[in-house]
């Protein structure tokens, strides 16, 4: 195949807060050096920040370490923490945790609420004034690997390629970057990532990887009911005591709330729909009344990593690194890893451009997860590596009252001498329908709450039309043949998007559907679909959501 092939010294695949930071980094190490360095980041979305989903609440200390005079600069990072509250919710009422009662690492005091999808697009201005490369709206498709093995760059997915796999008169072959070191920070379950992982077995000594769902929409309130700076966490209701996850919201600037739900996708349930535990949450006395009289302005979805330390693979490969959260740095706690994602992409940086100083190329970069095991990333994660397994095993309340206390004397200095490691993965842990009890979910006002497809319009989700499905079966004949008699098929009820239909003909056959233009690449199929027959692969660049403020 002709590809027109572009070489640089460092190739950054995402352009998230790890890909970004890195980029930055790369070009500060090398004005400081006096040197030359040519660093090009690559972005699947429509423009820098189109895929960028998160609560968010950010700690700046790595920001504060990357851009010290950020604020002079403009970062959009506009709304201080003002207030920290925690509430357990019943059915019909909540009590609040006193906050002296919580570990002081889940103060947010010093952070700030903001978008992150807007704190990406100020930091691909940055880089971009830097001479970093930035091409949005290319999806890195294929990984690249010279004779010997190793990883020397990627090729972006080839553009007009028709739904049937034929080539259409629009067809444009991809594009082939090469590079001396490759990053790659796709986010979570990124496609590339989870292909690297497997072929150089990063994850064999590491636990199963853990993720969540979290679900999100951005509401405009009424001024009256607005307070700058609030921030809310909920744990309890409407899940049950055997399923993890909780809620946030998040008083922004402009009268705007962010309001999400999160789900631990280690449930069981195969009857539970993460997206309609969301919209019934809005309906609690302690959320309704913010959100009355207000105005949903978008929606979204994305997987989230839970695992902590015990579940980051082995970060680096002949030619390249993982970075930011297709490694796993979130601090599940504390709902936070941006900052985390930051400094790792900071660090494989470092560690780049130290080795092409040195004339190396192509080889691990094994000072970076040396330097990471002594950062603060590192304690950050320690502190908290026990909670996520303690709440798997021991359930709401055993499993958060000891992991609470484990915080307490990490704090101190004195915490568990040893590290509680995960069990099965998330695509393992369903019950049988049969020993289960179907949900039944009240319907959506279409005020507070409402249905997935008016929910996925205002996402701004968009894919061409004429191109491959990008959600691959690996056998077509197990969403009906075996899924749907042992699970009831709960692809229809964990995607958030209504990608997935069980459809039934007059004579009662059925078969499985899949919506792909409605998908958020929320990535949760192929997480936790119990037959691990679901790959998820990049669409045509450029497709997908279109966040605003998100």
């Amino acid at each position: 195949m002709d590809r027109e092939a572009m070489e640089f010294d460092v190739l950054v695949v995402g352009a998230g807060p790890a890909g970004l930071s890195a980029a930055i980094r790369l070009k500060q190490l090398a004005a400081a050096a006096s040197q030359e360095i040519s660093v090009c980041v690559i972005e699947k979305g429509s423009e820098v920040g189109a895929h960028i989903l998160s609560g968010a609440v950010i700690d700046p200390i790595a920001l504060n370490e990357l851009i010290p005079d950020w604020k002079d600069k403009g970062a959009p990072l506009l709304t201080p923490v003002t207030e920290d509250q925690f509430l357990f919710l019943t059915e019909s009422d909540s009590w609040r945790i006193p906050n002296f009662l919580m570990p002081p690492l889940m103060s947010n005091h010093g952070n700030y609420a903001v978008s992150l999808g807007n704190v990406c697009r100020w930091l691909g201005q940055q880089a971009e004034a830097l001479g970093v490369e930035v091409f949005a709206g290319f999806a890195a498709a294929e990984v690249l690997y010279n004779e010997e093995g190793r990883v020397l760059g990627v090729a972006t997915g080839d553009m007009g390629i028709g739904r049937d796999g034929e080539k259409t008169d629009n067809y444009e072959p991809g594009i082939e970057l090469r590079a001396k070191y490759t990053l790659i920070g796709e986010g979570v379950r990124g496609s590339l990532a989870k292909q690297l992982i497997a072929k150089f077995k990063l994850d064999a000594e590491s636990d199963p990887a853990k993720y969540g769902i979290g679900i999100k929409e951005l509401w405009e309130i009424d001024p009256a009911k607005h307070k700058p700076g609030l921030v809310v966490h909920t744990m309890g209701w409407p899940l049950d005591t055997s399923t993890g996850g909780g809620s946030f919201m998040y008083h922004l600037e402009n009268n705007q709330v962010a309001v999400g739900f999160v789900v631990h996708l280690n449930y069981t349930n195969p009857y539970l729909s993460p997206f309609e535990e969301f919209q019934r949450y809005k309906h609690h006395p302690a959320v309704k009344p913010y959100l009355e009289g207000g105005r949903r302005i978008s929606y979204g979805a994305r997987a989230i990593t839970e695992g902590g330390l015990q579940s980051i693979p082995k970060l680096t490969f002949p030619g390249g690194a993982l970075i930011g959260c297709s490694a796993g740095f979130v601090n599940l706690p504390r709902i936070k890893g941006s900052h985390n994602a930051m400094k790792s992409g900071m660090l494989a940086a470092e560690a780049a451009f130290a080795a092409i100083g040195a004339g190396r190329s192509q080889d691990e970069l094994t000072t970076y997860p040396e330097a990471l095991k002594k950062s603060w990333v590192y304690a950050d994660l320690k502190k908290v590596r026990n909670v996520k397994p303690l709440w798997s095993k021991l359930g709401f309340v055993g499993g958060l009252g000891l992991g609470g206390l484990d915080m307490w004397m990490n704090n101190l200095g004195i915490g568990l001498p040893f590290t509680l490691h995960h069990g099965k993965p998330d695509s393992a842990t369903l019950k049988l329908a049969s020993e289960c009890t179907p949900i039944v979910y009240p319907k959506p006002d279409g005020k507070i709450s409402f249905d997935r497809l008016s929910s996925v319009f205002i996402s701004n989700t968009n894919h061409e039309e004429n191109q491959p499905i990008h959600l691959k079966l690996r056998d077509p004949a197990i969403p009906i043949a075996k899924n749907l008699p042992m699970w009831a098929e709960p692809a229809q009820r964990y995607c958030p998007a209504g990608v997935y239909e069980v459809i039934e003909a007059e004579n009662g056959d059925k078969r499985f559907q899949i919506n792909s233009q409605n998908c958020v690449h929320c990535k949760t199929c192929d997480i936790k679909d119990p037959s691990q027959n679901i790959d998820w692969v990049v669409p045509q660049g450029g497709g997908g959501p279109n966040y605003p403020n998100m």
